[in-house]
């Protein structure tokens, strides 16, 4: 919370393929209705005159001005420079495209780019599920505290980012939690972001049943899951065990080097009643030795912080006091390794602006 009075005013924007969301962060706190307007993805010049425009119109509606402007945008980026490459979701960005220096000449303020995982994890580490959770570690008596968050983001595709200590990584290319890189563990051939996208689910969905609709989407398909709307109801629950399974082993591998807490957003995370009990479990799982002896595949049990006995497993302290040796004296000492996965507590979008504040704020204080 470092910035939770701090008076200046950031200008927002969650960029998707689709839509843009364009807001005011001050404290911590959207000051402002967020604008949502048409991406235009394969027209670059009236790409760029909609971001103005959105830019313009929050602006309008602030007491003060701006001190800067902070947002997600998808990559392959320069990040630090501004400087947008060739973009999948947005095909009208070709060649690099400088739209942070161009926003800079336009309203004259800082411009601080990141890209959407970054920003999330990095709202939720300053006001979302990282605090939630040391807090009610606090309440229950526990000593355990946890400084650093991995995140995740579900949806059209699949995202990550995270945060070490209270700083977010970003990496010496700006490259850092490019998780939808790593293998699918169920076709080494693809990447884990076919299997843990939107596409995916509708995918599994589709050989499951045998039914190649394109029109339903992941709600529907959870919706059939849970027998609120006809359908192939074990194809459905297939389709989320599948991509919790995908997922499951992907933040498996990334705890593995960073063991931190994990935060999980995106459109596709409204499902999580569903998917995440296979998500957990799979990274409760064990490896086989040669001999056929099994261990944990994680240092680290998992809990899944949104179910009530799990998160109540979750808080609960086995530690113990030990008496330093030659002496009288004593420490506490907490024997397990503990970890969980939660849903934002800040939805999405709301991180990502949160997120975007601190970061631009955080890099102008630095910068002084």
């Amino acid at each position: 919370m470092k910035y939770s009075d701090d008076k200046r005013i950031v200008m927002t924007l969650d960029a998707g393929g689709t839509t843009f969301v364009f807001s005011a962060v001050q404290a911590n706190r959207e000051i402002v209705e967020p604008i949502t307007l048409p991406s235009q993805p394969n027209n670059l010049e009236l790409c760029l005159s909609t971001i103005i425009e959105g830019f313009e119109k929050v602006k309008s509606e602030l007491k003060a001005e701006p001190s800067a402007i902070s947002f997600a945008f998808p990559g392959p980026a320069d990040y630090p420079n501004g400087i947008i490459g060739d973009l999948p979701n947005l095909p009208a960005f070709r060649g690099g495209v400088a739209l942070g220096p161009m926003l800079n000449e336009k309203f004259g303020v800082p411009v601080f780019i990141n890209n959407d995982g970054n920003l999330f994890v990095y709202g939720e580490a300053i006001a979302g599920l990282l605090p939630h959770v040391n807090g009610l570690l606090e309440k229950s008596g526990s000593h355990k505290r946890f400084n650093s968050l991995f995140g995740i983001t579900l949806g059209t595709g699949c995202g990550a980012g995270i945060v070490i200590d209270g700083e977010l990584f970003v990496g010496d290319n700006s490259n850092g939690g490019e998780i939808w890189l790593t293998r699918n563990k169920l076709n080494g051939k693809i990447n884990v972001e076919d299997g843990a996208s939107i596409r995916a689910v509708q995918r599994v969905y589709a050989e499951e049943s045998g039914v190649n609709d394109p029109s339903l989407s992941p709600k529907d398909i959870y919706e059939i899951a849970t027998g609120k709307k006809e359908g192939n109801k074990n194809a459905a629950v297939e389709a989320f065990r599948r991509m919790a399974e995908v997922v499951g082993e992907a933040v498996s591998n990334a705890i593995t080097l960073i063991d931190a807490l994990v935060v999980i957003g995106g459109g596709v995370a409204g499902a999580n009643a569903l998917f995440m009990p296979f998500m957990v479990e799979e990274m409760n799982g064990y490896y086989e030795r040669n001999d056929g002896s099994k261990f944990h595949r994680l240092v680290q049990n998992v809990y899944n912080l949104e179910d009530e006995k799990s998160m109540a497993e979750f808080l609960k302290s086995n530690s113990v006091e030990i008496t330093i040796p030659g002496t009288v004296k004593k420490m506490v000492y907490e024997p397990d390794k503990k970890t969980g996965v939660g849903m934002s507590k800040l939805g999405t979008s709301r991180a990502v602006s949160i997120g975007a504040y601190a970061f631009a704020l955080n890099a102008m204080d630095n910068k002084k």
